[in-house]
């Protein structure tokens, strides 16, 4: 349930109508309370069916009662009409201003991770990426470097100032993560509705980007989300496409959900164009359609050299990147306008 209040209510006129729910049965953690101009707001969370919208629409200062059905309310712009920005360690927003994340799909070693973030660094990118452990169908497939690509990770952040993006696939490595400085941990598309890993990441005092996974509906993906952001409010979703009968596509990257989500949800939302499509040649317009639907960034895969590339070579970009983030940034601003 939203109560909205009247422009220029006091700080004693909103205690009262906070009292008066704390009377009616809800405890005060579940009252929010969203400051605004010109209006204040309260969330109710949990179950509000004992709560008569009449007997509040009476009170003085209330300018109207909403009853929300959707059970990721605290996700909905009624709860936050703004969206929600989360701030990274040099500064950076994502979810205000353009984001773009590259770099990577897996760190090989530690002169192809540098060669890669130089690319995307000079190209414009904010935030790099690299798989340090590296879920692969194919146990023959390789597997990433675990630590050792952490520690890479870690170096390069620091000779080059960028934040790091990595994805963690086990709450026992959590421990690493911490100790080299992640600053925004991945939680992948395969992991998208592991409940025991995501209720970790509640309990976690830093950014969390969370893949839907292929076959998961945008409702289950916002309540996957909703059980990390009742703990850590910084969370980033990640559209990263599905999978599809047609051999011609590895994946179908899903628009509709960035769009949706955009209208009614305000957490900031990234599109993953490299698996959404698996092909090089579709990553940057689908990185355009992306940015035009809405989203606030984009998860590309650059490689120093894609054709030695030991994962996902064959749609991940590299000098390309250049041409693409001035692209991305003309098409941002027109949308924001």
């Amino acid at each position: 349930m939203i109560i909205q209040l009247k422009p220029k209510t006091t700080e004693k006129e909103l205690q009262r109508v906070i009292k008066r729910l704390i009377k009616d049965g809800i405890e005060k953690e579940n009252i929010e309370v969203i400051r605004g101009d010109p209006h204040t707001v309260l969330g109710i969370k949990g179950d509000t069916r004992k709560l008569s919208e009449d007997h509040y629409e009476t009170l003085e200062s209330v300018y109207q009662v909403i009853r929300i059905s959707d059970p990721c309310k605290e996700l909905t712009k009624y709860f936050h009409p703004k969206g929600t920005t989360v701030e990274l360690s040099n500064g950076h927003k994502i979810g205000e201003g353009l984001t773009v994340i590259a770099g990577p799909c897996a760190v090989e070693s530690y002169k192809q991770l540098l060669e890669s973030a130089k690319i995307v660094k000079k190209a414009g990118a904010n935030v790099l990426r690299g798989g340090a452990y590296k879920p692969r169908t194919s146990p023959d497939s390789f597997q990433g470097l675990g630590e050792e690509g952490l520690k890479y990770l870690a170096k390069v952040k620091k000779e080059l100032g960028m934040p790091i993006i990595t994805e963690l696939t086990d709450i026992r490595d959590l421990k690493l993560f911490e100790k080299y400085d992640v600053d925004i941990i991945q939680i992948g598309a395969r992991n998208c509705q592991n409940f025991r890993l995501l209720d970790e990441m509640a309990k976690v005092d830093r950014p969390v980007m969370l893949k839907r996974g292929s076959e998961v509906s945008v409702t289950e993906y916002l309540l996957a989300a909703l059980r990390i952001y009742r703990g850590n409010r910084k969370v980033i979703l990640c559209e990263r496409g599905g999978k599809t009968h047609d051999p011609k596509h590895r994946n179908v990257l899903n628009l509709n959900n960035v769009v949706y989500i955009k209208q009614n949800y305000h957490l900031p939302i990234i599109v993953d164009p490299s698996h959404g499509s698996g092909i090089r040649k579709s990553v940057a317009p689908l990185s355009c359609a992306g940015i035009a639907a809405g989203a606030d960034g984009v998860m590309i895969e650059v490689h120093c050299n894609p054709e030695e590339a030991l994962c996902d070579g064959d749609q991940s970009i590299d000098g390309e990147i250049f041409d693409l983030i001035p692209k991305l940034e003309q098409i941002y601003r027109l949308v924001q306008n």
